[in-house]
């Protein structure tokens, strides 16, 4: 079911954020985020000439995070194409997300990367990231999981229909539900 029909009302900026995970021929895996933003109008700017044209990118960078099965960093690498300022840039520092698991993800990223130490959008750009490297290895975690019977699911527990004591749980993987207890 769509969203209600909205209000009148103008356009006044889109963001574009596509993200791909991809298996790689050395048993390790890319994350690969794309963020553009546009706006409707012309922006005025000195770095850029007197102006950014509408429909011309603000911003437009990328960012790769290559990964191990365990979802460790093994490389990072950010690249700014279009930005409003020319100094915009600081692509090496997201080389220190290297070594870096999923575990406390975000919260590593803010203080890796986090105020002054990095881009604002680049570092929103990575906790999707984190989610498509998720969903990127999710085959690849449940296959060597099923080597291991009785091993609770990764899935389980990280969303409202994939809690342990609902009704998803209790048809997909009853072994692993849990009635609510009532307090």
């Amino acid at each position: 079911m769509p969203l209600s029909s909205p209000a009148q009302r103008s356009p006044l900026h889109t963001r574009t954020l596509t993200m791909q995970g991809f298996a790689r021929g050395d048993g390790l895996f890319d994350i690969e985020g794309h963020l553009v933003d546009t706006k409707p109008f012309d922006i005025p700017n000195v770095d850029r000439g007197g102006a950014i044209p509408a429909g011309d990118a603000l911003h437009d960078m990328w960012v790769r995070l290559t990964i191990d099965k365990e979802m460790v960093v093994r490389d990072a690498e950010a690249v700014t194409e279009w930005a409003p300022f020319n100094y915009c840039q600081g692509g090496q520092t997201f080389r220190r997300l290297i070594g870096v698991g999923w575990a406390g993800w975000n919260a590593k990223v803010k203080e890796f990367l986090g105020g002054t130490q990095g881009c604002t959008h680049i570092t929103e750009m990575l906790a999707q990231m984190a989610t498509t490297a998720f969903q990127s290895l999710y085959n690849h975690r449940r296959e060597e999981a099923n080597r291991e019977p009785g091993k609770k699911p990764v899935i389980l527990d990280t969303c409202y229909a994939l809690a342990s004591d609902g009704p998803v749980v209790e048809q997909h993987w009853p072994q692993f539900y849990q009635l609510k207890q009532q307090g």
